[in-house]
């Protein structure tokens, strides 16, 4: 039975990973045809309407238990899901793609740090080993497997948004394991009806900063599958996952997303598939792989 949970576990947060990866290369056909606090306002508005017409029933017969949950799934929705995409959106105007990559590999280590300050929960070296391993081929893939990039490599405000992003996430994905004993669907739709809420006052600002520019029919294309794939599918399944082998061992699956943003940019946007790429691949599912029978666990 516990074999049967980690594979579920892996192929939930496979897929999840994915769906971010793909989220990468949307962000990208995005610019100049929907503002970034647009998005994030639209894709949790569009995941509120599809969760309210196809799983009410299961909402409805959770409510009694999430309600007594509100402040706590109001905290996690607003600083797993809005929070962490609007820093998200905003470093990118402060900061290389390339900083970004390799800072968002900085997610597993603050859900080991989090674990082990909050939950006591013990890093083995094994562990510690498996996601030094992955930070190599985040780096890798990050920099385009160029040491001279590296070295140039510098702290911005951008990159400090992108840090305090990665927190967020890591206290969301901490927090998960302490979620109230309703289905996904039910948990992620309050969640989600947080996330959008929180964003009004967010376009908002944007709009009294920069103007309101209505989005292009190719944005609106663009959010609609932003709502369906890294919004609605992905964070379900990521729910799933940690909710089968807990938050420490599911950290290690964040360093998949720049591999799969890579790939599918190849497949996408016709990027040229580099022999780095191939390494940061080894790195990245060796390391995981470590970082999983590093974990003490109960014999199967």
């Amino acid at each position: 039975m516990i074999r049967n949970h980690r594979i579920r576990a892996f192929f939930f947060l496979t897929i999840a990973t994915l769906c971010w990866g793909l989220n990468a290369n949307f962000s990208k056909l995005a610019v100049g045809e929907i503002s970034p606090m647009q998005v994030v306002t639209l894709r949790w508005l569009g995941v509120v309407l599809l969760l309210l017409l196809f799983a009410r029933a299961r909402i409805r017969r959770d409510w009694p238990l999430l309600r007594g949950h509100l402040p706590f799934l109001a905290l996690m929705g607003g600083c797993g899901f809005t929070l962490f995409n609007a820093l998200f959106y905003v470093a990118g105007h402060h900061t290389s793609a390339i900083n970004i990559g390799i800072l968002q590999g900085a997610i597993p280590i603050f859900v080991l740090i989090g674990g082990l300050l909050a939950f006591a929960q013990p890093v083995r070296a094994i562990q510690a080993l498996g996601v030094t391993i992955t930070l190599v081929g985040v780096v890798i893939v990050a920099t385009g497997g160029s040491l001279q990039t590296l070295s140039t490599f510098s702290i911005n405000r951008g990159d400090l948004y992108m840090l305090v992003a990665c927190l967020f996430y890591a206290a969301y994905s901490l927090g998960l394991s302490k979620s109230p004993k309703a289905s996904p669907i039910a948990l992620f739709a309050v969640m989600a009806f947080v996330a959008w809420l929180v964003s009004l006052p967010l376009v908002a600002i944007e709009t009294w900063l920069q103007g309101w520019q209505a989005p292009t029919a190719r944005g609106w294309l663009i959010v609609a599958l932003i709502t369906i794939l890294p919004s609605l599918l992905a964070q379900l399944c990521f729910i799933h996952g940690v909710k089968l082998i807990g938050p420490a061992r599911a950290g290690p699956f964040f360093n998949l997303v720049p591999v799969f943003a890579s790939i599918l940019a190849v497949l996408i946007l016709h990027e040229v598939f580099e022999l780095y790429h191939a390494l940061s691949l080894l790195l990245v599912l060796g390391g995981i792989w470590l970082s999983e029978i590093g974990k003490h666990r109960p014999t199967d």
